[in-house]
C-alpha cells in the first residue's frame, strides 16, 4: 500500500512537473522547433517566415519559407535588416544583413493550442532601420500574452521603386508596381503568424498589431491594405498613422509618391550613388553596402518609403476611410507631447534662416504659407526651433492620428463600421535632453519614443532616471495595453474608465503623472492642418 502511495505520489509529481514547464517544443508547418527558456518563458529566436530576399530574390515580394530538415534550433536573435552601420558589430554582437526575414515568439503557454491573444510588434526606424529585438516583450508575455516580434526589409531592399522592376512586376504578376517590399514582408509575416501561432499557444483570431514610429504608420497601413484583412483584430498604433494625399513627390511628411513618382526618385538616388545605368541583374549583384551612402536617402524623416500603389497601399487613405473601405478593427491610437524636438536636434541647429527654407520649400503656396507662418512663428532661434518640432509632430504623427480617429469614429457612430477608437497622448516625461538649455515654459515634453519604457515597462530609457511616478504610469499604461490585447477594450480593474474617442469631447487619455481625460491637445494646429490636406488633395506637384 505505501509503495503504491509512492508511486502515485511521483506520477503526480512528474504530471505537475510536466503541466508547469515552458512551452521549449513545437511543430510548425516548416518542421520542428526548439525554443530556450527565459525567466518562465519559452522563447523562440530567429524562426524564419519566408525565404531570404537576397540574389535574385533582392526587389521581390517575400516567398514562403522552405521545410527543414530535423529540429530548428531557434535559440539566437538573426542580423538586423540590413541598414547604415556607424561601426563595425563587436564580438558576439549583431550585425546587419540582406538575409533578416525572421521573426520571434515568446510566449507563456505550457502547450500547444491554449488559445492565448498574441501581439505582433512592428519595429519603427524610419523605414530605414530597426530589428525586431529592440523591445523586450517580456512583461506581456507574464501577463498571459503571447508576444511576436517581426522583421521586415528596410531603405532601399525594402522600398526601391524602379521602371525596371515595375516592368519585371508586370511581366510576373500582371501588375506594374515596386517599391512596398518591406509590407509585403510585414503582411507575410502576419500571414505566416495566422498559420502556425497556435502551435506557441496562440489564438489566430487574437492578434493585435503594435509598432511605434515607422512601425506605427505601418499598423496605420496594414489597416488600409486590402492584403492584411482577416489577419489581427486589433491595432495599437504609437506615434504613427497614414492619411497623407498621393503625390507625385514627397514633400517632408505632407504625401506619399505614386509608382511613377517613387520610380522617378528611385532613378535619381541610384544616379546619386554612381549606379543609374545598371541594369536590374547587375543591381542585384552589388554588394549591398554600396546603397548605403547616400545622405538624402537616409536624411531625417527618412526618403526611401512605401508608395501608393493601389496593391499593397490604397491611393488615398483619407478617402477610403470616408467610404467604409478599411480593415474595421478596434484601434488604440495617439501621440507624445514633444515628438518633434527628437528631429530638430538641441537649440541652434534649426535657425530662422533654416525655418525660412523650410516654409518655402514645405509650403510652396503663398496663401498656406502665410497660414503656417502665424501658426508657426520662427523669427528667433527658439522660434525657429519650436516651429520645426512641432511641424515635425503634426505632419509625421499627430494629425494622421487625428484623422484616423476621427474617420474611424465617425463610422463607427453612424453604423458605416464596428471597430472602436481610443485615443491617447503622452506628456509625462520631465526630461528631454533636446531641450536642455532652452529657456521655454513649455510642459510638452515626451519626445518620440519616450513613451516606449512606460508601455513595455522598460524604464529607464529617453525619460531619465525612473522614480515611483514612472512606475506607477508605467503600471497603469501597461495594464490598459494588455487590456485592449486581450479584449479589444482597455478598461477593467482599478483603471479610470477610457471612453470611446469622439470628436470635440473629453475622450483622449491624457498620461502625465496618473490617467486622465482632455480634449484633443493643439486643436487648432491639427485643424490647419486638416484644411491644408483637403487642399494638397486637388493639388499635386508636377513631376520633373
Amino acid at each position: 500500500m505505501k509503495n503504491n502511495k509512492f508511486i502515485a505520489f511521483v506520477v503526480l509529481s512528474c504530471f505537475c512537473l510536466v503541466s508547469n514547464a515552458q512551452l521549449l517544443r513545437t511543430t510548425v508547418q516548416q518542421g520542428e522547433l526548439e525554443g530556450v527558456e527565459q525567466n518562465g518563458l519559452a522563447y523562440y529566436k530567429g524562426i524564419p517566415f519566408a525565404q531570404p530576399p537576397v540574389g535574385n530574390l533582392r526587389w521581390k515580394a517575400p516567398l514562403p519559407p522552405k521545410a527543414w530538415v530535423g529540429t530548428y534550433k531557434a535559440d539566437t536573435f538573426k542580423d538586423k535588416p540590413y541598414q547604415q552601420s556607424r561601426r563595425a558589430p563587436l564580438p558576439g554582437q549583431l550585425g546587419v544583413s540582406e538575409d533578416c526575414l525572421y521573426l520571434n515568439v515568446l510566449t507563456p503557454a505550457k502547450r500547444a493550442g491554449e488559445g492565448l491573444p498574441v501581439l505582433v510588434w512592428i519595429h519603427g526606424g524610419g523605414f530605414n532601420t530597426g530589428a525586431s529585438w529592440e523591445q523586450n516583450g517580456e512583461k506581456f508575455a507574464q501577463a498571459g500574452i503571447v508576444y511576436a516580434a517581426i522583421t521586415y526589409r528596410t531603405n532601399a531592399f525594402g522600398f526601391l521603386s524602379l521602371p525596371e522592376l515595375s516592368q519585371e512586376s508586370a511581366k510576373e504578376t500582371g501588375r506594374a508596381i515596386s517599391g512596398n517590399y518591406g509590407l509585403m514582408d510585414q503582411i507575410a509575416a502576419l500571414q505566416w503568424i495566422h498559420e502556425n501561432i497556435s502551435a506557441f499557444g496562440g489564438d489566430p483570431e487574437k492578434v493585435t498589431i503594435m509598432g511605434e514610429s515607422a512601425g506605427a504608420i505601418s499598423v496605420a497601413m496594414l489597416c488600409q491594405s486590402p492584403l492584411a484583412k482577416g489577419l489581427f483584430r486589433g491595432a495599437i498604433s504609437e506615434s504613427g498613422g497614414n492619411m497623407v494625399p498621393v503625390d507625385n513627390i514627397r514633400i517632408d511628411n505632407n504625401s506619399i509618391r505614386n509608382v511613377r513618382g517613387s520610380e522617378v526618385y528611385g532613378k535619381a538616388y541610384l544616379t546619386r550613388m554612381g549606379m543609374g545605368k545598371l541594369k536590374l541583374k547587375d543591381l542585384r549583384k552589388q554588394d549591398p553596402e554600396k546603397f548605403m551612402g547616400d545622405p538624402i536617402a537616409f536624411g531625417a524623416g527618412g526618403a526611401l518609403w512605401p508608395t501608393y500603389d493601389d496593391y499593397v497601399l490604397m491611393s488615398d487613405p483619407y478617402k477610403l476611410y470616408e467610404e467604409g473601405n478599411y480593415n474595421d478593427v478596434n484601434v488604440l491610437i495617439g501621440a507624445n507631447s514633444d515628438e518633434g524636438s527628437m528631429f530638430t536636434g538641441i537649440l541652434g541647429r534649426f535657425t530662422p534662416e533654416q525655418y525660412e527654407q523650410e516654409m518655402k520649400e514645405s509650403f510652396p503656396d503663398p496663401v498656406w504659407q502665410q497660414k503656417f507662418r502665424k501658426m508657426y512663428p520662427g523669427s528667433t532661434l527658439q522660434e525657429a526651433y519650436d516651429a520645426h518640432s512641432d511641424i515635425f509632430r503634426e505632419a509625421a504623427f499627430a494629425w494622421p492620428t487625428y484623422a484616423w480617429a476621427n474617420l474611424q469614429s465617425k463610422n463607427s457612430a453612424e453604423g458605416k463600421g464596428k471597430g472602436k477608437v481610443y485615443m491617447f497622448f503622452f506628456n509625462h516625461a520631465k526630461q528631454n535632453f533636446f531641450r536642455r538649455g532652452q529657456q521655454t515654459d513649455r510642459q510638452q515634453l515626451t519626445m518620440h519614443a519616450g513613451e516606449l519604457g512606460l508601455t513595455f515597462g522598460q524604464l529607464g530609457g529617453f525619460g531619465g532616471t525612473p522614480n515611483p511616478s514612472d512606475e506607477a504610469l508605467s503600471r497603469m499604461v501597461m495594464q490598459y495595453w494588455i487590456n485592449f490585447i486581450k479584449t479589444g477594450d482597455p478598461n477593467g480593474g482599478y483603471l479610470p474608465y477610457w471612453p470611446e474617442y469622439a470628436k470635440d469631447t473629453e475622450t483622449v487619455m491624457n498620461f502625465r503623472d496618473g490617467a486622465y481625460l482632455t480634449p484633443i491637445p493643439n486643436k487648432p494646429q491639427l485643424e490647419l492642418w486638416e484644411d491644408y490636406m483637403q487642399w494638397r488633395r486637388t493639388h499635386q506637384t508636377p513631376l520633373k
